[in-house]
């Protein structure tokens, strides 16, 4: 499948701190990929390189096989949607003349505006001023102007972090449609919950390093015990390990009716992070 994303041997650093060091990984076509880490781990200056926002110290990133510094002379970011902590928004205009303006931006249908307001669950919000908004719906409208124009590459940055869980489901199923229309995701996160739900692959920053990448599932697998914890009818709970005696015990449990629950101890992504970080995500 093709790499629409690649970087290579990347390096940002800001005075004596080091941001990002020495980074090289890639994301293929129709992924949704989630860089994981706290506040302040470098994931959103990674968004800035890649979408040519900010130059590295070393190293490159390219997008669609375009190196990031030439997306404006090769007229790539209609291809592009990106959602950062500094998106601004008009104030003193609506909803819906706010996303006017991104469709002449973008050259796009003016049609298009109620579509992606009912994604992020605002279709009955277009004529308020922006001025009236919460935190979570201002976030809403930035989700549904990065929609606007059907990009191929999607790029979030925190993009459920000030919104309750009904909306964040919204927005949930908005980008697993865009998905499977063809969108790659490129999101950070501290949410792990998130990333579990979202993404096909992810990968830990920390410090400015990569320090694990791979599926959810793959990497809670690889962290996983082995044990099994099984409930009881007199509400006691037993774990039990893989080897033939615990499975002789398992089944006899079983076999009498005496089981009212049983479940694998596989960790949390969360769990997997502190563990491999020696830090949370805070």
């Amino acid at each position: 499948m093709e790499k629409v994303i690649e970087i290579e041997s990347l390096t940002k650093h800001f005075s004596d701190k080091t941001a990002l060091d020495d980074l090289s990984f890639y994301i293929k076509q129709k992924e949704i990929f989630g860089l994981l880490g706290p506040s302040g781990s470098g994931k959103t200056t990674m968004i800035k390189i890649l979408t040519g926002q900010m130059k590295p110290s070393t190293g490159s990133t390219s997008l669609l096989g375009i190196p990031s510094e030439k997306l404006k002379q090769k007229n790539t970011f209609q291809k592009v949607g990106i959602m950062t902590d500094n998106s601004g928004l008009y104030d003193r205009l609506t909803v819906k003349d706010n996303l006017k303006l991104f469709c002449k931006i973008f050259s796009v249908s003016e049609n298009r505006i109620h579509r992606a307001l009912e994604l992020v669950n605002l279709g009955d919000e277009q004529n308020k001023k922006v001025a009236l908004l919460s935190k979570g719906m201002k976030q809403r409208v930035l989700l549904a102007r990065t929609f606007l124009h059907q990009p191929e590459i999607l790029f979030l940055d925190e993009p459920t972090s000030a919104l309750d869980p009904v909306n964040t489901q919204a927005i949930y199923s908005a980008l697993k449609d865009m998905n499977r229309d063809g969108a790659t995701i490129f999101l950070t996160t501290h949410d792990m919950v998130e990333a579990d739900t979202l993404c096909d692959r992810v990968a830990f920053l920390n410090r400015g390093h990569i320090q694990l990448l791979g599926s959810p599932k793959s990497i809670k697998q690889r962290f996983a015990d082995q044990t099994l914890t099984l409930e009881s009818l007199d509400g006691l709970e037993h774990v039990f390990e893989s080897n033939e005696k615990d499975a002789r015990h398992i089944y006899e449990m079983l076999r009498t009716n005496q089981v009212v629950s049983i479940h694998s101890n596989e960790p949390t992504l969360e769990d997997v992070f502190v563990k491999v970080t020696g830090s949370d995500l805070r």
